[in-house]
């Protein structure tokens, strides 16, 4: 059969993203999660393939800025809504979405495209590197005390209604942006997402609850969450799951923090999605009772490498020509000299000269926010050393102060 691919119309919308849920299992969204999901959707950014009346795939892209190493906030195009119909796999087109999708993030001048994915083992042929984890924790409240910073005390908590929940955690959530590489920077629109509160997604647990952190009158953080009511012969067992947990300082966020260890008839705390460095880890008494799990988070793909490298800080001076592969984005492909100057700033571009590294763009992607170290990579055996002493030089200058990170999914 002859399938067509081309970008979504408004109009097409219902359809194609009613397409987009068969493929993940049939589940069908709320309304008011459906809703949102279009409020959101950028229909010139999104592209499906039909064969004849039927949408057979779907991918989409958003238009973010994320945050990089030094606090720039770098156009990204947000690759989502990606799939692939069960009667139509194999058969190039995801492949064909991937190369239509990739060229007008080129043409539009965003030099990265970041993605979360469903199976990681799919993107990596299209140039994307995992390049941030997601800590997940399930603390054993009854045996795990907090050791809380001096000050915790004079922050205020109050719950708050989700109507006024949503801007002070916007303001909390927009003042933390530059300081942690990976997190996006939203348009309008996005600050609802967080308390979008279907109760298919709740499993068994209360409405969102939102409690606000103040001090002085300011809204200086924030936690979401749910409660789980558990009960067993001997007493409750409930259960506090964390959606969403940020503070603009230490000790609103462990102020926050101990009101959540505090609830009563409960007795677990868990949280599915928190930094690789998270703070929590050194306010908790016993460590190995809070069940800790890494995976894969955030993927970045370089789509302009030389804009890309640029765009961020190091953490000192370089001078490196790296030789990029990159079969799916050929432009990318040759040797780049990256040269970085004293204050972190960074020029890169073409050249001839020999190459101190070897890398595909995938290793490049994974390394870009700071997090994963090429030194690493160099010993899975993913990074050529061509010049001696160059691995340990680079992978020290690309690496974050601080773990990147996606705080919220898109």
């Amino acid at each position: 059969m002859t399938t067509e691919l081309r970008v979504l119309q408004p109009s097409e919308w219902d359809k194609w993203f009613s397409s987009l849920e068969l493929a993940f299992g049939g589940v069908q969204e709320s309304a008011e999660q459906r809703e949102l999901e279009q409020s959101l959707t950028e229909c010139e950014r999104s592209i499906g393939i039909w064969d004849g009346d039927d949408v057979v795939a779907t991918a989409g892209a958003f238009s973010f800025r994320v945050a990089v190493p030094g606090g720039a906030l770098v156009p990204a195009a947000g690759v989502t809504m990606v799939s692939v119909a069960s009667t139509h796999r194999r058969r190039g087109l995801l492949t064909a979405m991937m190369r239509r999708q990739l060229d007008d993030v080129r043409a539009l001048g965003e030099p990265i495209a970041v993605l979360t994915a469903s199976e990681p083992a799919i993107y990596g042929r299209f140039g994307y590197g995992a390049a941030t984890r997601q800590m997940s924790l399930t603390i054993d409240t009854d045996r795990v005390r907090l050791s809380v910073p001096e000050g915790t005390d004079a922050v205020r908590l109050r719950h708050a209604r989700k109507d006024e929940a949503v801007a002070a955690c916007e303001s909390v959530y927009a003042r933390l942006v530059p300081g942690r590489p990976g997190t996006p920077a939203h348009g309008p629109g996005w600050e609802r997402k967080p308390l979008t509160d279907p109760a298919s997604s709740r499993g068994g647990g209360s409405v969102l609850q939102c409690v606000l952190a103040e001090r002085d009158g300011e809204v200086v953080g924030y936690t979401n969450y749910h409660i789980k009511p558990e009960w067993e012969m001997s007493g409750p067992k409930g259960r506090i799951v964390v959606s969403d947990l940020a503070a603009l300082d230490p000790m609103a966020y462990a102020a926050l923090w101990q009101f959540l260890f505090g609830i009563d008839l409960t007795s677990t705390v868990e949280a599915r999605n928190r930094p690789a460095d998270d703070a929590v880890l050194h306010l908790v008494s016993d460590v190995r009772r809070c069940d800790i799990r890494l995976r894969d988070s955030l993927h970045v793909r370089l789509v302009d490498v030389g804009a890309a490298l640029e765009a961020r800080t190091y953490r000192g001076p370089l001078d490196v020509v790296f030789e990029v592969e990159d079969t799916f984005c050929p432009w990318n492909t040759g040797r780049w000299r990256l040269i970085v100057d004293a204050k972190g700033g960074a020029s890169c571009g073409r050249t001839e000269d020999a190459a101190d590294l070897a890398l595909s763009v995938r290793e490049l992607g994974s390394a870009y926010l700071g997090g994963e170290a090429l030194g690493s990579l160099a010993l899975a055996g993913r990074v050529r050393e061509l010049r001696a002493g160059a691995v340990a030089e680079v992978s020290s200058a690309f690496l974050s102060d601080v773990a990147p990170w996606l705080p919220r999914g898109f």
